[in-house]
């Protein structure tokens, strides 16, 4: 049984690899379009008018919320962050969530720190799992043509 488990588990994750990259054709946006698990930061990325430059050269490592993350804050969180008006303080959450250059998971080390787009810093513990600020890595190295993505279970807040 646990054979059967273990094999199962095996083909889950080769074939969500496999679609998340799509052979690292796609850019960052369009691989997490494809994923169908992040429709809401897809969302926000639109909203935001960040689109053209997640799709720009890179390369970009982002910490890549997923839609039950986004679930998770406070109920109207989402829908006030969307809103034209809220567009500033939209940027600067989603930009949080994005260090530049590619950084995968061999790259880590214990309580580093790093520089996000934003200008504030996150800071990844390696003590149980993978973890950036208070979220986990839930999937790691989601390579794609101008960068690479990481999911993690939480929305991260830059400090105010």
């Amino acid at each position: 049984m646990f054979r059967n488990f273990a094999i199962a588990s095996a083909t889950t994750i080769l074939m969500t690899t496999a679609g998340f990259a799509g052979g690292h054709a796609k850019d960052i946006v369009d691989t997490a379009a494809g994923a169908g698990s992040f429709t809401t930061l897809v969302a926000a990325v639109q909203a935001a008018d960040l689109v053209d430059t997640l799709k720009g050269d890179g390369p970009f490592t982002v910490f890549a919320p997923t839609d039950e993350a986004f679930a998770a804050l406070p109920e109207g969180t989402v829908e006030t962050l969307l809103k034209p008006e809220n567009k500033d303080q939209l940027v600067a959450i989603l930009t949080y969530h994005v260090v530049p250059g590619k950084v995968m998971s061999g790259d880590l080390a214990d309580d580093m720190t790093a520089a996000t787009v934003q200008g504030g810093t996150v800071t990844i513990d390696l003590d149980n799992g993978v973890m950036v600020n208070d979220a986990t890595v839930v999937t790691p190295d989601i390579e794609a043509e101008n960068g690479v993505i990481h999911v993690i279970d939480k929305v991260i807040l830059p400090a105010s």
